[in-house]
């Protein structure tokens, strides 16, 4: 998809009781999310793999133009912090192949007290391009990701930079690393993966989103907790029609 026409989903596809009237009622959870929405972004791989059946019965749910981003597991970022991973890699991503077309990002989110460590980022990155073409991503959550020398290496292995809000710094809200994909993950503010955002917020970052020159450009709302994250997505779709 190019700029003009980002990606906005939410973490996850539950749709709350109280906007279930904007939904069809028939289907699936996903079939009837993927009604309103054109991607979304898979959590539950974080935590638990999931087999190649439901990867291929979950793509075979959703309309041909929709695309699912993919959290890496956290054995392989929280647990081995990028050390030693080829096999639970390898195993992911035969997982989330089954996607086939429809797969969309690779998220690696990384632990708050992960520092930037050039050799095993290089290491790890290098490890992923050569298994997969798919776009990546890479949310760190340490400061001293937020440097110059750490986009180089993003961008050397064509790996963007999450934009979150809420921000680390100032610059940890800005899209970084490979200029290809600009990829935006919002957790709610002030009360993170609780609070909802106010329709002046949404309607500044319809905006943003729409400008620059990335060929690709995701909006992913994380504030799940209590039901804001679809509420926000489908308040920021009205806004970037």
């Amino acid at each position: 998809m190019t700029s003009s026409v980002p990606n906005v989903g939410s973490a996850g596809w539950s749709i709350p009781a109280a906007l279930a009237a904007q939904f069809p009622s028939g289907g699936t959870h996903l079939e009837r999310y993927a009604s309103r929405f054109g991607a979304v972004e898979i959590n539950s791989s974080f935590y638990r793999p999931h087999r190649p059946q439901t990867y291929a019965k979950w793509a075979a749910s959703v309309p041909d133009s929709f695309r699912f981003a993919v959290k890496i597991p956290k054995i392989i970022t929280h647990e081995r912090r990028l050390r030693d991973v080829e096999a639970p890699l390898q195993r992911f991503l035969d997982e989330s192949a089954e996607l086939g077309a429809k797969l969309g990002p690779l998220l690696t989110q990384l632990p708050p007290s992960f520092l930037f460590d050039e050799a095993l980022a290089a290491d790890f990155f290098a490890l992923l391009r050569e298994k997969t073409a798919a776009s990546v991503v890479c949310e760190p959550r340490h400061r001293s990701w937020f440097t110059p020398e750490a986009d180089e290496l993003l961008a050397q292995f064509e790996v963007a930079r999450v934009a979150a809000d809420p921000a680390l710094l100032p610059v940890a809200g800005v899209p970084g690393g490979w200029k290809g994909l600009r990829y935006y993950r919002l957790h709610g503010s002030p009360r993170i993966y609780y609070s909802a955002y106010s329709p002046a917020f949404l309607e500044e970052l319809a905006t943003t989103l729409r400008s620059g020159a990335s060929s690709s450009v995701w909006c992913i709302f994380d504030n799940t907790a209590a039901g804001a994250a679809t509420d926000d997505a489908l308040t920021l779709l009205k806004y970037l029609a």
